[in-house]
C-alpha cells in the first residue's frame, strides 16, 4: 500500500508533493511506520529525480509513459537509496504496485527494468564520473551520466540531481566547486535543528539523550542538531511538550535575532506561520503581532504560542493592508517572505523542480509588494528585517538595493547570507537584511 500511495502522489503532477504525504497516508490508513516510509520514498525521489531520470533513460529502449516511470522511480529509490529494503523486496513490492495500479501487462516491464539495473551495479568506484555513484562506493558497468569534462553542469544534473539552471547561477556566484558542494548537501534530508527556548543547552542535551535522542551542539549557542529520523522522539519529549525546546533552523534564528527585538517594543511579524520567528520576538518580551493571510497556517502559530506560553503574542489572520490599515507605529517589522526555497532544498526537495524564470518573476512581484507594505508600518526611527530561505540575489540583495533606491528615507544596517553545512550547522540556508528608517 505504501508504494501505491507514493505512486499516487508522484503521478499527481503536484508542484508540492511533500504536502500530499500526510493526506495520502490518512486516506490509505497507514500507521506511523508506513507513513514514515512513504515520506522517505517521496522525499528521496524528489531529491534524486535527476539521477533516476538518467538511469531510466539508460536502461529502457524507449521513454516510459509518466505513470510507469513513476513506478520505476519508486523501485530505484528502494534499490539504490534505502539500505534497509532487500533487493528482492524492492523488486517484488514495486512489481505488485504496478499490477495493482496499471494491470498485469506492465509488470514484466517493471521487473525487467529493475533487474537490469541490479545486474549493472558493481562494487567500488571505476574512476569514470559517467559510471560512478556519487552517494556510495559503487558504479554502473556502463556510462549512465553525461560527460563531466564536456558538460559538467549537465553531469551534475544527472549525478547530483540539481537542475543545471540552478547550478549555473550558483557557480557564477560561488564557483563550481561550491555549487556542487551545495548540490550534494541538498541531496539528503537535513538533520533536525532544535532551538533551546528555556534552560541550559547542555542539560537539554543530556535530557534528550536519556530519552533516546542523540544531539550535538550547533554553531549557535541555542541550537542542537539531531538526526532527522529522531524527529518523532524529539516531538514526544517532555522538553518539547513543556515548551523548553522548539523546532527551528539556525539561519532562521539568526535572521530573527537580527531584528533585535526588546522588551516592550511593538513588533509586527508578517507571513508569520509557522511561528518560530514570532516566538523569538515574544520570548524577548516584545509585544508581537503575528500576521498571516492563511488561517490554517496561523493555527500552527497558535499551537506554538500555547506550548511556549507566550501571552504577548497576538495572532491576526489577514494581510497587512486590511488588518492594520494605516498603523505606522511598530518599532520593528519582520518579513519572512515566500521565496524559491533554494537555501532549503534538502528540506523542500520539490522546490528545485519548479524553479525557473517564471517562479522568480512571480515571487518577485509578491516580494516587492510585501516589503513596500511592511515599510509602511514602521515608525520613524524603526527598523525592518527582510528574510528569505533563498540563495538567489533577485530575492535578496537586488531586491534590497531596489527598495533603498526607491525609498531615500531608509538605509541598510546589516546583511547576511547563510550557506548550509550539515555537519556543524546551520542546516538551513537563507538571507537576512536589516533596514532602518530615518527618525
Amino acid at each position: 500500500m505504501v508504494r501505491v500511495a507514493a505512486w499516487q502522489i508522484l503521478r499527481s503532477g503536484s508542484t508540492t508533493p511533500m504536502r500530499l504525504v500526510d493526506r495520502e497516508a490518512a486516506r490509505c490508513g497507514l500507521d506511523a511506520r508506513d507513513r514514515g516510509l512513504l515520506r522517505q520514498i517521496v522525499g528521496t525521489e524528489l531529491r534524486r529525480r535527476g539521477t533516476l531520470r538518467a538511469i531510466v533513460k539508460k536502461f529502457t529502449r524507449r521513454p516510459p509513459k509518466p505513470d510507469l516511470a513513476a513506478h520505476y522511480h519508486i523501485g530505484l529509490v528502494q534499490l539504490l537509496f534505502l539500505d534497509r529494503i532487500p533487493h528482492h523486496a524492492a523488486v517484488s513490492t514495486t512489481v505488485d504496485a504496478t499490477r495493482r495500479t496499471m494491470g498485469g501487462s506492465k509488470t514484466t516491464n517493471t521487473n525487467g527494468f529493475l533487474r537490469a539495473v541490479i545486474r549493472a551495479r558493481v562494487d567500488g568506484h571505476s574512476g569514470d564520473p559517467r559510471c560512478d555513484f556519487t552517494w556510495r562506493d559503487q558504479h554502473f558497468d556502463t556510462p549512465v551520466f553525461r560527460d563531466y569534462e564536456e558538460q559538467p553542469l549537465l553531469w551534475a544534473e544527472d549525478a547530483l540531481s540539481m537542475p543545471a539552471s540552478i547550478l549555473k547561477r550558483w557557480a557564477k556566484r560561488h564557483g563550481r566547486e561550491q555549487a556542487f558542494a551545495l548540490a550534494r548537501t541538498f541531496s539528503v534530508e537535513p538533520p533536525l535543528s532544535v532551538r533551546v527556548v528555556r534552560g541550559d543547552r547542555e542539560a537539554i542535551m543530556a535530557e534528550l539523550e536519556a530519552f533516546g535522542c542523540e544531539s550535538f551542539p550547533g554553531t549557535h549557542d541555542a541550537i542542537l542538531i539531531c538526526p532527522s529520523d529522531q524527529t518523532g522522539a524529539v516531538l514526544e519529549s517532555a522538553a518539547f511538550a513543556e515548551g523548553r525546546i522548539t523546532i527551528q533552523g539556525e539561519s532562521a534564528l539568526r535572521a530573527a535575532e537580527l531584528l533585535g527585538a526588546t522588551e516592550g517594543e511593538r513588533v509586527l511579524d508578517m507571513c508569520a506561520a509557522p511561528g518560530g520567528k514570532s516566538s523569538v520576538f515574544a520570548v524577548s518580551g516584545a509585544d508581537v503581532t503575528a500576521l498571516d493571510r492563511d488561517a490554517r497556517r496561523l493555527a500552527r502559530v497558535e499551537a506554538t504560542r500555547v506550548r511556549l506560553d507566550l501571552p504577548n503574542l497576538k495572532l491576526v489572520a489577514s494581510d497587512s493592508t486590511s488588518a492594520l490599515a494605516n498603523d505606522a507605529s511598530f518599532d520593528a517589522v519582520f518579513i519572512d517572505a515566500p521565496c524559491t526555497n533554494t537555501g532549503t532544498l534538502g528540506a523542500h526537495p520539490g522546490a528545485r523542480w519548479r524553479f525557473g524564470p517564471k517562479s522568480i518573476k512571480d515571487l518577485g512581484d509578491i516580494q516587492a509588494g510585501l516589503i513596500r507594505s511592511g515599510a509602511k508600518h514602521v515608525r520613524p526611527g524603526g527598523r525592518l528585517v527582510w528574510s528569505t530561505c533563498s540563495l538567489e540575489p533577485e530575492e535578496n540583495g537586488q531586491l534590497i538595493r531596489r527598495f533603498l533606491e526607491e525609498n531615500p528615507g531608509w538605509s541598510e544596517g546589516e546583511q547576511h547570507e547563510f550557506l548550509p553545512d550539515l555537519e556543524r550547522g546551520p542546516t538551513d540556508g537563507g538571507f537576512a537584511a536589516r533596514l532602518e528608517r530615518e527618525s
